[in-house]
């Protein structure tokens, strides 16, 4: 099967794509024959291993100090269920299933084996009929971490909420389904982006490189900073927030805890995809043989919500 390793951490060079066997079931597990993954801000970071001096240390603990100790990196998938171990229930060959692969990566290859079983880490569902694999891989990331961190603001109709860096994966997510809920909702982005964030459904739209966010008189009962580690000074966006916080307003970031993974987040999701109430944002599609020129697109820090990797075609 085609595969994407990565045998030492650095620019998108060091990927390389190779010939591996193909992986075999345990009885717990399914194997996917992949059609579909992405290149997320998460993918980025594993890759290079760019992070602060103590961060950096702890993710080498767990993810490899040299060089990751799962070299097949991608964390989201979309692909058909080829055959599944004798304890398997839930699941059956033929399936069309999307999910996200946690630390257990594996999603830049032709085959990957998973559990049924949701864990912290990972977790699958059926995707809808109308939804493409790649739509499927392009809403995967965001589909299970933005709603953890939406649950944080306890959001009513109504209320109003902003997201700061509404134009990525995980912030086009956010817009979307914190209008689902029935807010109020305020995106900050860039002038480039300001009309794509409009287009999901944002009521407002901040564009940052013309107006300072701590000197508006709008206050906010949810703000939701979904900027990827290493784009901008943390400390300094969290200040700004917090100046237009309600008295009773909740901050959470992206980059703040440990979301736990749920496949009630993708069944959710799936349910407004089908309705025409969420859109996949799809910014650029790559055969999985361009994976290297996926990730320098990513590194420049310019993609709009999702670019996906095409492994093979259905």
């Amino acid at each position: 099967m085609k595969a994407v390793v990565c045998k030492k951490y650095g620019p998108p060079s060091v990927l390389q794509l190779i010939e591996l066997p193909k992986p075999v079931p345990k009885d717990n597990e399914v194997i996917i024959k992949n059609y579909a993954s992405a290149v997320t801000g998460s993918d980025v970071l594993i890759r290079s291993a760019n992070f602060p001096l103590l961060l950096g240390l702890m993710f080498r603990v767990v993810i490899g100090f040299t060089k990751p100790r799962k070299p097949i990196l991608g964390l989201v998938f979309a692909g058909e269920i080829e055959s599944v171990g004798k304890n398997v229930k839930r699941f059956k060959k033929g399936d069309q299933v999307y999910g996200f692969n946690g630390s257990s990566f594996g999603a830049y290859a032709g085959y990957l084996c998973i559990s049924e079983k949701e864990s912290k880490e990972s977790c699958f569902v059926i995707k809808p009929y109308n939804m493409s694999y790649e739509e499927a891989a392009a809403v995967a990331y965001g589909g299970v971490l933005a709603p953890y961190y939406l649950e944080k603001g306890k959001i009513q109709k109504r209320q109003k909420v902003l997201i700061y860096g509404a134009s990525g994966a995980f912030g086009t997510t956010s817009v979307q389904l914190a209008k689902n809920l029935g807010a109020e909702v305020t995106g900050v982005c860039s002038t480039r982006n300001v009309e794509l964030v409009k287009s999901i459904g944002a009521d407002k739209v901040i564009d940052y490189r013309k107006e300072d966010l701590s000197g508006s008189e709008e206050r906010y009962d949810f703000i939701l900073d979904a900027v990827p580690h290493g784009k901008i000074d943390k400390k300094s966006l969290k200040t700004q927030c917090k100046k237009v916080l309600s008295p009773n307003g909740k901050y959470a970031s992206i980059n703040e805890g440990s979301p736990k993974l749920k496949a009630e987040y993708l069944n959710q999701l799936n349910t407004l995809f089908e309705q025409g109430k969420f859109k996949a944002v799809i910014d650029r599609k790559y055969p999985i043989e361009q994976i290297v020129e996926a990730h320098k697109y990513v590194d420049t820090g310019r993609k709009k919500g999702n670019v996906v990797i095409t492994v093979e075609h259905p």
